[in-house]
């Protein structure tokens, strides 16, 4: 592990950040010290003004330690999930009027819910769409009709529940829900008042316990690809975690996954039967048959297959049991094995509406001139794989027909207690030019939008991780530690005679933007935007950069990253 000694011994490359950190902690405090009970009289509050008050429900991350640590069982949490409901004025009776969706997993599930959301608007149904985490704004966790509910609904319905949960804390020890919670509880009052016809919720983390499983009457269930993530929440193998994702399963409401290893299918099968639910394991996406050719996808890469037969199911399963209740169906209430689902023949509405999904971040490509930026959030050892397959093959297509020299760049960060090091070494077979970290700080000044403030991580743990990163990338190129070896931003650094596999830390996503662009992106290049300055011999790093026919960006290692760079690539996402 980096020591502070060693970071803050660069005072140089953290004054900003310094000032990022002072002013997170002001408007913090600031947000916890001020009386928010009289918000919800004011009729003219703003968006932002309910994004600021949604962050005060986020844990400072001191305290969310504590939490951890004296974390009750995690059974009480739906209870007390319960609680919050009622005192927002809903029932868990009305939820089962939603005609929900409910899909869990570890890699996958959000574009899961995305193919399904986007099959079943194709219908002409009106959809809701609950999913986490956001990249940019917050309303983009709850859709209408796939889009983000408007700033003006959201700051409305916002004032509503939080009105009614303030008003009654007094008599409730003072709690609040924290954030996730309260956005569960958010989304669905919104799809109750804007009459969704159905819902798809993304589990937020797990299942068992996930807040979001205060559901109790789905529609159907489904189960994208399992690996290992969340250890300290979900457990540390993949047949534990498995179990907390099998929490979904509902009596008589079938469930669906797709190919699992033998463990957690066992374990997925040990649920079904204790639950009394059917279980099916999707077809690939070539078995079902189409016209001509094959099933196009809006979303890239081959891990998209899985995700999309997934869909597919749970689609089919919902329309057969929500339109069709007077023709006989399968039982799903009798558990009896493991069973194959078939694959049918979509609809041309179905097709359509594979080819016409949309999920930003999530195998993303972004052209702009000579500059090709490849987004993806990737956060697990199996997403990362998935994800380097896709760039490479994206990126060699391109290549091809640079006729020039092409410069290949990582931009990389990872939060929580992920092994950066297995990520990164998973990206080291694809000969990056480059090696960027920064932390997940848009920008290191005040000017950040309330939607992307985050007290759960300190900036201390971020700036050390981003040290850690470069160092786990030299180890793995084979650099080592070279004398005084720590940010290149600050100019300590000697050029490496070799150009391949530079590495080099900034103090945030626009910095890092800044650089590898070089100007040559018209949108960084806008007058409006901030230029960040670097000393001489960050600049002198470039030449390649700047020589380069080709630059190939590749964004991985957390959505949150992503969404950072979005938020100064996408003009869509900076409204």
């Amino acid at each position: 592990m980096v020591q502070f000694s060693r970071v803050w011994s660069h005072c140089s490359v953290f004054t900003a950040l310094r000032l990022q950190r002072s002013w997170l902690n002001f408007i913090q405090g600031s947000l916890r010290c001020s009386s928010t009970k009289a918000a919800p009289r004011f009729t003219r509050m703003e968006y932002q003004d309910a994004v600021c008050t949604l962050n005060t429900l986020q844990t400072n991350a001191s305290v969310l330690e504590q939490v951890r640590r004296e974390r009750g069982p995690p059974q009480h949490q739906l209870q007390a999930m319960k609680g919050f409901l009622q005192r927002a004025g809903l029932t868990v009776e009305e939820l089962d009027h939603l005609n929900i969706i409910h899909v869990t997993g570890t890699k996958g599930k959000g574009s899961t819910c995305a193919f399904t959301e986007q099959i079943l608007r194709s219908y002409g149904f009106r959809t809701g769409f609950y999913s986490s985490p956001h990249l940019v704004q917050v309303r983009e966790r709850i859709r209408i009709n796939g889009q983000p509910i408007s700033k003006e609904l959201f700051t409305k319905y916002f004032w509503q529940v939080y009105g009614r949960l303030d008003e009654t804390k007094d008599c409730h020890g003072g709690l609040m829900p924290a954030y996730f919670r309260f956005l569960t509880i958010l989304a669905f009052h919104i799809f109750l008042q804007e009459k969704v016809d159905l819902a798809v919720i993304e589990v937020g983390i797990g299942g068992a316990y996930d807040c979001t499983n205060i559901i109790r009457r789905p529609w159907v269930c489904g189960i994208s690809s399992l690996g290992i993530d969340h250890t300290s929440i979900l457990g540390d193998t993949i047949e534990k975690i498995a179990w907390q994702k099998g929490g979904i399963f509902k009596p008589g409401v079938p469930a669906f996954t797709v190919k699992q290893p033998e463990g957690p299918l066992t374990v997925l099968q040990q649920r079904a039967e204790e639950m009394g639910c059917s279980l099916s394991v999707c077809p690939d996406l070539s078995e079902y048959p189409v016209d001509e050719g094959i099933l196009r996808l809006g979303l890239a890469g081959q891990h998209q297959c899985s995700n999309a037969t997934l869909a597919l199911q749970l689609s089919h399963s919902w329309l057969q049991r929500r339109c069709l209740p007077d023709k006989h169906l399968p039982s799903a209430a009798v558990f009896s094995g493991v069973i194959q689902a078939k694959a049918f023949k979509p609809s041309p509405v179905i097709v359509k509406g594979l080819a016409d999904t949309v999920w930003p971040g999530r195998t993303q490509t972004l052209r702009r001139g000579h500059l090709t930026y490849y987004l993806d959030g990737a956060h697990t050892t199996g997403s990362m794989l998935a994800c380097a397959r896709w760039f490479n093959e994206a990126a060699a297509q391109r290549e091809s027909m640079a006729g020039g020299p092409v410069v290949r760049v990582l931009l990389f960060n990872a939060t929580g207690e992920r092994d950066c090091a297995a990520m990164l070494k998973l990206l080291v077979p694809y000969h990056f030019d480059f090696a960027v970290f920064c932390p997940n700080i848009t920008e290191t000044i005040a000017t950040c939008n309330a939607d992307q403030q985050n007290f759960n991580v300190s900036v201390e743990n971020m700036l050390t991780r981003c040290l850690d990163n470069q160092q786990s990338w030299r180890l793995l190129t084979g650099q080592g530690e070279k004398p005084g070896a720590e940010l290149l931003i600050s100019g300590t650094l000697p050029r490496v005679a070799e150009r391949r596999n530079d590495t080099l830390v900034f103090p945030c996503i626009l910095s890092a933007l800044q650089w590898i662009t070089q100007g040559r992106d018209s949108v960084l290049a806008d007058p409006g935007k901030r230029v960040i300055p670097v000393k001489p011999s960050v600049a002198a790093k470039a030449s390649a950069l700047r020589d380069a026919t080709e630059i190939h960006v590749l964004i991985a290692g957390s959505l949150h990253l992503v969404g950072g760079a979005l938020k100064h690539l996408d003009p869509v996402f900076s409204s």
